[in-house]
């Protein structure tokens, strides 16, 4: 029977996996988070053709987000069994090591930055070579369905982003705490699985999910401003998420399994 790791030993996971990232050369750092944008831009992908993909998604929201979620956790199993460095899911890993004093909040700093601007490059990068240029959804059915989630994700008050971020890595981090926990691939995978499936379902606010589909409802015509982008979803959801991952899964269980 495959052994599960307790909390304390995923806590200890978490602190191995965090020194390793911070060590790391900026040079890779980037590239890794490049690797990661364009990983959750391919379960993004992946996601929209399969929630999409038949006449009448929109008056079958239940079914329509099923689907999407049952294939857009693709994005997270590469980051993690591949290697890659994801903004999210470090929101998580790093804080633990911060608040035990191992190493300075500029470090985690730093980290996060790097991340987050090369996990945005790998995202449009996937976005504009492999999705418009060589029209991947020119069928009238997807085009539609990009432009409309882009203009649905611009269009929302930012508090309900910003608590929707919350949600969204509150279960991304759970699904890394879960990943952490196994000791099997087919275990890892599962952990991974759910969490991810259940924040996409509930329709939930993931910001580096959120630099390939708005991006690419505008490259394909959809009428949102580069403001609106980066103002209406990407700030308020970027710190709901830094919250949901570092506070109540980095920070809390820093806090209840520290010795």
């Amino acid at each position: 029977m495959t052994r599960i790791n307790t909390p304390e030993e995923v806590l200890a996971l978490a602190g191995r996996s965090a020194a390793y990232k911070l060590q790391l050369p900026a040079g890779k750092t980037l590239v890794l988070a490049f690797l990661a944008g364009a990983y959750i831009a391919m379960g993004g992908l992946f996601s929209l053709m399969a929630g999409f993909g038949f006449p009448g998604a929109a008056e079958a929201p239940g079914l329509q987000r099923l689907l999407s979620g049952l294939v857009f956790p693709l994005g997270l199993i590469l980051v993690v069994f591949a290697g890659a460095e994801l903004f999210t899911g470090n929101n998580a890993v790093l804080v633990p090591g911060a608040l035990e004093r191992r190493y300075g909040w500029g470090k985690v700093a730093r980290n996060w930055t790097l991340v987050y601007l090369g996990n945005f490059a790998g995202a449009l990068f996937f976005g504009y070579f492999l999705v418009v240029l060589p029209g991947v959804l020119s069928t009238e059915l997807w085009r539609d369905a990009a432009c409309g989630i882009a203009q649905a994700k611009v269009s929302l008050p930012g508090l309900t982003v910003f608590l929707r971020g919350v949600g969204a890595n509150w279960l991304v981090c759970l699904a890394v705490w879960l990943g952490l926990s196994a000791g099997d691939a087919p275990g890892r995978m599962l952990g991974l699985f759910f969490p991810v499936m259940c924040f996409v379902v509930i329709g939930y606010e993931h910001c580096i999910a959120n630099m390939f589909f708005i991006p690419l409802g505008m490259m394909l015509g959809a009428p949102v401003s580069t403001a609106e982008l980066l103002l209406a979803n990407l700030l308020p959801a970027t710190l709901g998420n830094m919250a949901g991952g570092g506070l109540f899964v980095g920070g809390l269980y820093w806090y209840l399994n520290r010795k």
